[in-house]
């Protein structure tokens, strides 16, 4: 009988620990059905404003579609069968909308099945070109908005390994696109036997680099590489229907016409490659050719950029961000650091941007210098071009209006962009002759601006307009409470028409035509409420304060029905935190209290129909003030505010304070972690793709600019992984087999979660097979929506009872 009960106990302690072997699982039909809930469609707008596409998107995809062969290359996932990426999510139902009459029209003869992706208007607005992603190739369509009718217009296969697999020229009787090469050899199959090992080698060079993922590995994968990215630029003639190769048998990184449409800038990807760093640091070769493929000016030839140093606002020190002048025929810009691109080099002038005008024969000229890092440029006119720079380490951001033929320069906004309640928003653009978008600049010089009107009371959109020889504003319109509103379209400055997304608490967005000075409006869309059973779900925005006087917020969902004598629900905590350099800015209130109540195959907010308060978007702030660096009292900022949203939320009556889970994705889940192995505030917690021990994350991660050897005892002590030992709460891991985030590799969670079972803790491991970061397949979304369920269930709502029998696969 001893010998019995021996091996009884050994059995039921394998149990406890083993693995557990169970096919897909599909969530209680609460949260089911609100996944299985239409999508609602994509809209975009003509550059004309005269027309809406009106898209409709596909469901999530399957697991079989997801299980399809993929080829994870030097940072890119390939689908090795059409030359394309190997996930995404596609447009099945296309219709274009007239504006001004309403009239929808459905499009003729489109592939069938539907799998577009891609689509874009032609500068003139009178096409839509769109990539077909069929299982065995991609195909270049045009859709012609007079006769409706869609055509393919090339018999060659569209290599999108890269992305960018066309662009429209500015006269719209062109386009030009990648193709997979005539006449392609299949790719030898990899041979069983290695030719030698894997030598790497540094000679006393530094180059450190973030855990980027996908990575080449051996000339194996180079030669895949070379294979599935080489492509021919084609130019084809929409009317006339000839086609022409005007760069063949390259790695074309990028390219874009010039806006008159002579010339091609084309970046040409070459070797040696890195084992070290993904495609978008290997060297290439940047040059402009003509429409019959000859070379007209070689740019430069960017070596392999691997040495890039750590930290915010790094580059590297050659040359970079080429492009067209929007506003010009034919003039090249870039910029060029003059720190060696290291943030740690004191310099006055950090980046300067050249210009170099057609035909390149002068030497180029400097447009402008910047004391901080180089964001980007819009173009104007030849009056006008505004500049951006940012310096991430104390969160500037400036704003310089030039004038681009005089250079004569001012600085039109200086701030932090931190500081959501002085933000200007974003100065609206226009499609000039070329179909680029430039600065819409009113014959009175004058701009619009259109944000969303952060406040003490939530945001609430507006569209502005600023006098640039004064600098005046005047708001010319803003949204109006119970409505959340904002700004799509600037239609037509001349009669004031715009179009706006509107929504509210209980209705789901539609587009609307406005006109400034008028509150009249026109509906444009009639899109069907997603998921009614949520519709008197009750949402407030919580606003209270941290021990140390921080200022939180958290949106509170209640269920339908739900009063407050009905007494304490339980609990479930969903947050991302977020680094500050002020506790000002940390404070302010973001998003709105009359937006529509979305939800996202990732979110908490299934729980409302299970009977939980819940409490998304909690605010979780890491506050570094001065020279001092957030992450410096990360814990214990954590700590605090999580008890503050508890707290408050159990001061309202609504919130079980016994009863509370948290959550989180990603660096949620790294939250999560910390907070249970830190705090006792919560019953059991859900870490969904995170990073756990930042040991193995030596270069940075997050916001941090400090590597692991400048500062180790912070690294040690963000790492829940150096706690494990002090985790009691139950927690759930999930993870994706192939997360290709920079930082969150499965073996995080695999180590996190035998550590703790070394440690006799409760928890438990899935893992999705061929999932991401973000988990895209229907059976996966479903089965991490069960687990999660069960978790709540358990070890939240019923804390405290038995849960042997609960958690055996299987059972609900």
């Amino acid at each position: 009988m001893k010998r019995i009960a021996f091996l009884l106990s050994l059995l039921i302690a394998f149990a406890v620990s083993a693995q557990e072997n169970i096919t897909y699982q599909r969530p209680p039909e609460e949260i089911a059905k609100l996944v299985e809930a239409p999508l609602t469609p994509f809209v975009s707008f003509s550059p004309d404003r005269q027309w809406m596409l009106l898209m409709e998107r596909s469901d999530f995809p399957s697991i079989e579609q997801l299980s399809r062969p993929e080829l994870r290359l030097a940072g890119l996932r390939i689908n090795p069968d059409n030359f394309g990426p190997s996930r995404g999510n596609y447009i099945i139902g296309l219709k274009a909308k007239q504006i001004a009459t309403g009239k929808e029209f459905e499009i003729k003869n489109l592939p069938s099945p539907l799998l577009l992706s891609g689509a874009s208007f032609s500068p003139d607005s009178k096409k839509v070109a769109f990539i077909q992603n069929n299982p065995g190739q991609l195909e270049l369509w045009v859709v012609d908005l007079t006769s409706f009718n869609a055509t393919r217009i090339t018999e060659r296969k569209i290599n999108n390994t890269l992305g960018g697999a066309y662009a429209w020229l500015s006269d719209s009787q062109h386009i030009l696109f990648s193709a997979v090469p005539q006449n392609l050899k299949p790719l030898p199959a990899k041979s069983r036997v290695p030719t030698g090992p894997v030598v790497e080698e540094n000679l006393g060079k530094k180059t450190p680099a973030p855990t980027f993922q996908d990575l080449l590995k051996n000339p194996y994968d180079e030669a895949a590489f070379e294979y599935y990215t080489t492509s021919d630029l084609v130019l084809k003639n929409l009317t006339g229907g000839e086609e022409k190769t005007i760069s063949a048998s390259a790695i074309h990184g990028d390219y874009a016409p010039s806006p008159d449409g002579n010339l091609v800038l084309v970046e040409l990807i070459h070797k040696p490659f890195s084992y070290l760093v993904p495609v978008n640091r290997f060297p290439h070769f940047v040059k402009v050719i003509d429409r019959d493929g000859k070379t007209v000016k070689d740019v430069v030839d960017v070596p392999l950029t691997d040495y890039i140093p750590i930290g915010n606002n790094a580059t590297h020190k050659e040359p970079r961000n080429h492009g067209w002048r929007a506003d010009k025929p034919a003039t090249l810009y870039w910029v060029q650091a003059q720190d060696g691109g290291d943030p740690k080099t004191k310099a006055d002038i950090r980046d300067k941007v050249f210009t170099w005008d057609y035909p390149f024969t002068d030497a180029p000229k400097e447009f402008i210098s910047l004391p901080l890092r180089y964001a980007y440029i819009i173009w104007g006119n030849n009056n006008t071009a505004w500049v951006y720079e940012r310096w991430i380490n104390d969160r500037k951001e400036r704003t310089y209006q030039i004038n681009p033929e005089t250079l004569a320069k001012k600085v039109l906004i200086d701030r932090n962009y931190e500081d959501a309640y002085n933000d200007p928003g974003n100065v609206i653009t226009t499609f000039n002759a070329f179909g680029r978008s430039v600065l819409l600049i009113n014959k009175d010089n004058s701009v619009y601006f259109s944000g969303q009107g952060s406040s003490p009371e939530g945001d609430m959109p507006f569209l502005d307009k600023m006098d640039l020889t004064t600098g005046k504003k005047s708001r010319l319109w803003q949204c109006q409470a119970p409505y959340y509103e904002v700004v799509v379209a600037l239609l037509d400055p001349k009669k004031g028409t715009f179009a706006t997304s509107r929504e509210s608490n209980n209705e789901n967005p539609n587009y609307y035509l406005r006109t400034i000075g008028s509150s009249k409006f026109t509906q444009l869309t009639t899109f069907e409420h997603p998921y009614p059973q949520l519709r008197d779900v009750k949402k407030q925005v919580l606003r209270y304060k941290r021990a140390d006087g921080v200022d939180l917020t958290a949106d509170l969902y209640l269920p339908p029905g739900y009063k407050k004598e009905d007494g304490p629900l339980p609990g479930f905590v969903w947050a991302y935190p977020r680094e500050f350099k002020s506790s000002n800015a940390a404070g302010q209130v973001r998003g709105s209290k009359y937006s529509f109540t979305r939800l996202s195959s990732g979110g908490p907010i299934f729980w409302v129909a299970r009977g939980y308060a819940v409490l998304d978007n909690a605010t979780m702030p890491i506050v570094g003030e001065g020279d001092k660096e957030p992450n410096d009292t990360y814990v214990e900022q954590l700590v605090a505010s999580a008890q503050a949203v508890v707290d408050y939320a159990a001061s309202l009556g609504v919130l079980d304070k016994n009863r509370v889970g948290v959550g989180g994705h990603s660096y949620g889940a790294f939250m999560t972690a910390n907070l249970l192995a830190h705090s006792d505030i919560f019953k059991a917690g859900i870490a969904r793709s995170g990073a756990y021990n930042r040991t193995l994350t030596p270069f940075g991660f997050q916001a941090e600019p400090r590597t692991y050897w400048e500062a180790p005892q912070v690294y040690y002590t963000m790492s829940p992984f150096s706690f494990a030992d002090k985790l009691k709460e139950p927690i759930l891991f999930i993870h994706g087999e192939a997360d290709n985030n920079t930082g969150t590799f499965p073996i995080q969670t695999e180590r996190f979660y035998n550590a703790i079972k070394g440690h006799g803790g409760t928890a438990r491991f899935v893992l999705l097979p061929h999932e991401s970061h973000g988990y895209a397949a229907k059976e996966s979304i479903m089965h991490t929506l069960w687990e999660m369920d069960r978790w709540l269930e358990t070890y939240v709502k019923n804390a405290g009872k038995d849960t042997n029998q609960k958690l055996k696969a299987g059972t609900n």
